[in-house]
């Protein structure tokens, strides 16, 4: 399924570009929960944007006051393995996202909680609205984060903070959230232009090379030190060989602003 076939009602989603700009908005009912049929759709077409050269960030946002709701607890309430493991698919469309060789942001417009705060954690920057909250309050309902948050949480603010955040199932306001490390920028009623230049700012950047950047930290986060290092060179060979590398080097020998085009 391409992201520009059958109508946004049918999937769950809309496709919008500007320039080399791609937002991709969900919109999967009144509280824009995940199902197995949001999670099947998105796993189909998201990499249409990831492999496109000519998109330069990606941006996924929510409707309304909702960023994501988090999974769709009727269906969770079956308590079915086979249920399980279609919702357990979130997990790659995190992955997605998360290797996604361009830079991807996470314009948090209303609440990101549970599966929507999980999301949020695979993207390279993220954007909260000021009136919105973040976090896991699955603990609240028996359960916890389950499709990678006990697993990102504990990468990002370490395992101490992260137990406390989970077992308590805060829900931070914005200003907690990027005070806990969780969101890098809160934005009011600009909320949208500061997501814009944001996406525009990132897609100017050398994006191949942040995509590098993306991948030789995900491979050598768990590797010992002398492996990353090595890890480390093979990449550092491969942004040689990019053309943004050249027209940034070149660049800076001429004084001038680099041109770069994301190759």
């Amino acid at each position: 399924m391409s992201l520009t076939d059958s109508p946004t009602a049918d999937r769950g989603f809309r496709f919008e570009r500007e320039g080399d700009v791609a937002t991709v908005t969900l919109a999967n009912g009144p509280a824009n929960t995940v199902d197995p049929g949001l999670i099947e759709r998105l796993i189909e077409a998201l990499p249409e944007l990831t492999e496109d050269a000519s998109v330069r960030c990606i941006v996924i946002r929510g409707t309304g006051r909702i960023f994501i709701g988090g999974a769709d607890i009727r269906v969770m309430r079956q308590l079915d393995p086979e249920i399980y493991r279609a919702m357990r698919r979130w997990i790659e469309v995190q992955a997605i996202l998360e290797l996604a060789p361009k830079p991807v942001i996470a314009a948090l417009n209303g609440h990101a909680l549970g599966g929507g705060a999980e999301l949020a954690l695979a993207c390279d920057l993220r954007i909260l609205h000021a009136r919105a909250t973040f976090g896991f309050p699955e603990s609240r309902l028996g359960i916890f984060p389950g499709a990678g948050g006990s697993q990102r949480l504990p990468r990002l603010v370490g395992p101490h903070r992260a137990k406390r955040l989970m077992i308590d199932g805060t829900r931070l306001n914005a200003e907690e959230a990027r005070a806990q490390g969780l969101v890098d920028l809160v934005a009011g009623d600009d909320f949208d232009e500061v997501v814009a230049a944001e996406a525009r700012r990132l897609a100017a950047l050398p994006t191949a090379t942040i995509g590098l950047i993306k991948q030789v930290v995900t491979e050598g986060l768990d590797l010992p030190l002398g492996d990353a290092l090595e890890l480390e060179g093979r990449y550092v060979r491969a942004n040689l060989d990019l053309a943004d590398a050249a027209e940034g080097l070149q660049a800076f020998l001429d004084k001038r602003e680099a041109r770069f085009t994301g190759r």
